[in-house]
This record gives structure tokens, sequence and C-alpha cells, in this order.
């Protein structure tokens, strides 16, 4: 009984981090693009366009090798 107290202990533990740090990435991330949009007028679309195009064109380098 105390062991599986101990292990249930743990892996909330474990996943209590995990949460913690999806949560403040998530929060990171949207306070960037929340400044990119009000200061230079950037949407998400915007980046998620240039991503798109960037990697195309990672791909492209890579198959002319």
């Amino acid at each position: 009984m105390i062991a599986t107290l101990i292990v249930a202990w743990i892996i909330f533990i474990i996943l209590w981090k995990l949460l913690k740090a999806t949560v403040s990435s998530a929060l990171t991330i949207a306070a960037i693009l929340i400044l990119l949009n009000i200061s230079f007028g950037i949407t998400p679309q915007d980046i998620l366009h240039y991503i798109m195009q960037f990697t195309q064109n990672i791909s492209k380098i890579q198959n002319s090798k």
C-alpha cells in the first residue's frame, strides 16, 4: 500500500511538472504572437505561411544535393 502511494506520488509530480512546462510554453508563445500582432501587424497566419515556405525551401535544398 505504501509503495503504491509512493509510486502514485512520483507519477503525480512528474505529470505536474510536465503540465507546468507545457502551460508555460503555451503562454510564452501566445504572448510573443500577441506582441508581434500589436507591434508589427504580423498575424499567426503570416508566421505559419513563412514556416511553410521555409520548410519547402529546406526540402528543395535537400533534394537538389
